[in-house]
């Protein structure tokens, strides 16, 4: 009985070992079976690594700003479980460089179900931000009609180029100015400059009638013009002229005002001027004696003295004028009216000054036309150079009577000088010798032209007496005009 059960307990020790031998198999043939169907799921499923790029797979950075990836993030994905809800781990390779033109190529990799998967983006760094202009202004300026808009200034920059100031066109238009600059992508820029560049155009106004009348031989004197612009900026030593008028010919003559501006704008005037035939300059008859009275250096004291006793005969004279007694200048005037004629001597007297050039002779000479047109209303064409045109005087200025005897005659006005003195310029004091100097100088002549001083009482008390010995020896006495005997020197100097 014993030996039978220490058998039957063997052969349960013997079981016990095939038993676990045979779970391990059948747990790995489990596993196995179960890998296999993992796997057949995972094939079925098309297991996969899906990529999200925010925004495009190709975008554009602007040179020069900071690059900020817009974003990226991967997760498996299948077609029997649908999309995994973790964010797999990513790596990013390249660079991006904004301040070089250019595409630039980042890549995100992925390692999933031991293999490495990756997609890409393009970054394409461009410069499309326009340049910048900046318009200089000046505090308190405003533009004028006649120089028009003086650029304040303006500078240009581009964020890629830099200063391309030096690129900028500048185009005007009426009412603005535009300043446009591209950069070298391409890039454009267009400012205007808004301001009142169109000032008030002046107007140009006439001093004197727009229509005048003179006579032959009358010398004529523009009266000149005077133009402001709306600022009160004086714009007369602009104006300039076209045509010119013969004084000397009788006809109708037009003479134009004009100023032109910066822009090339044009305010114009006219003046017409009529030259009359001049009854004065009637023939002197051949066989007629004639003395032709003129008196220097006044008006003075005795110059109505002298006009009453001229008015008292009915004879014509003529008077070589100066600005030296002020208070007398209304004798200028009178004897005007009273049919004499008006000449031109000087207005300082003083050889040194008026000597000095040509500028200061002519300076001298307008003052004293001044004077006379201040008087009458007109200006001469009569002159009578101090001292004469044979002074010596000015001999200090080489050549300077020569000069000026000519340029006179080329500016239209004659100049006298005379073939009878009556000595009252410093040779005497009396008046009994004033009358024998101008009578015996007379005597024998037909054209006498005779030199007194209407500033010397004692020359003055002379004309009656030379009147009336003219007059009982058959002269006939006459003003000075352009076409009367010049008397002239011979020029010294």
């Amino acid at each position: 009985m014993k030996k039978h059960e220490e058998n039957t307990e063997s052969e349960e020790i013997k079981e016990k070992p095939k038993k676990k031998h045979g779970l391990a198999v059948a747990l790995i043939i489990t596993a196995v079976c179960l890998i296999i169907a993992a796997a057949a799921l995972l094939f079925i499923d098309g297991r996969h690594v899906r990529f999200y790029l925010k925004d495009d797979s190709t975008i554009k950075q602007e040179y020069g700003e900071e690059f900020k990836d817009p974003g990226v993030w991967a997760v498996s994905n299948g077609r029997l479980f649908g999309e995994g809800k973790r964010h797999l781990k990513l790596e990013t390779a390249g660079e991006v460089d904004t301040e070089k033109l250019g595409q630039y190529t980042l890549q995100y990799k992925v390692r999933y179900m031991g293999r490495e998967v990756s997609t890409e983006r393009i970054v394409e760094v461009v410069d499309t931000t326009a340049p910048v202009i900046t318009l200089n202004y000046t505090e308190g300026y405003e533009p004028d009609w006649f120089t028009g808009y003086e650029e304040e200034g303006y500078t240009a920059e581009d964020n890629f180029d830099g200063d391309i100031t030096d690129k900028v066109e500048r185009v005007e238009y009426p009412d603005r100015l535009e300043y446009t600059v591209t950069d070298s992508n391409g890039n454009s820029t267009t400012v205007s400059r808004q301001s009142s560049f169109t000032d008030t155009a002046p107007q140009i106004e006439l001093l004197g009638d727009a229509e005048c009348e003179v006579k032959a031989h009358h010398h004529y004197k523009d009266p000149g013009i005077q133009v402001f612009d709306s600022k009160g900026n004086d714009l007369s030593e602009y104006v300039q002229t076209e045509g010119e008028v013969d004084y000397r010919t009788p006809g109708e003559y037009q003479i134009r005002y004009y100023i032109e501006n910066a822009q090339g704008e044009v305010v114009e005037a006219f003046r017409k001027v009529t030259v009359v035939h001049n009854d004065d300059f009637e023939p002197i008859p051949e066989n007629e004696k004639t003395i032709y009275l003129t008196f220097d250096d006044g008006p003075g004291p005795y110059t109505d003295q002298l006009l009453d006793v001229l008015k008292k005969y009915d004879v014509k004279a003529t008077f070589f004028v100066t600005c030296l007694n002020p208070d007398y200048a209304d004798c200028i005037g009178r004897a005007y009216r009273e049919g004499h004629s008006i000449g031109a001597h000087t207005a300082t007297h003083n050889y040194k000054q008026v000597y000095a050039s040509e500028e200061a002779y002519f300076d001298d000479l307008g003052k004293v036309e001044e004077l006379i047109y201040q008087q009458t209303g007109e200006y001469t064409d009569l002159v009578r150079f101090p001292g004469g045109s044979s002074n010596t005087v000015s001999s200090f200025n080489k050549g300077i009577m020569t000069r000026l005897a000519k340029q006179l005659q080329d500016e239209g006005y004659q100049y006298f000088d005379w073939n009878v003195s009556s000595g009252d310029a410093g040779e005497t004091t009396k008046t009994s010798v004033v009358v024998e100097n101008v009578t015996s100088g007379c005597r024998g002549m037909k054209a006498a032209v005779v030199l007194q001083h209407d500033v010397k009482d004692y020359s003055v008390n002379a004309v009656e007496q030379i009147i009336n010995w003219g007059l009982n020896n058959g002269y006939t006495f006459r003003a000075l005009n352009v076409e009367s005997p010049s008397a002239h020197h011979g020029i010294a100097n």
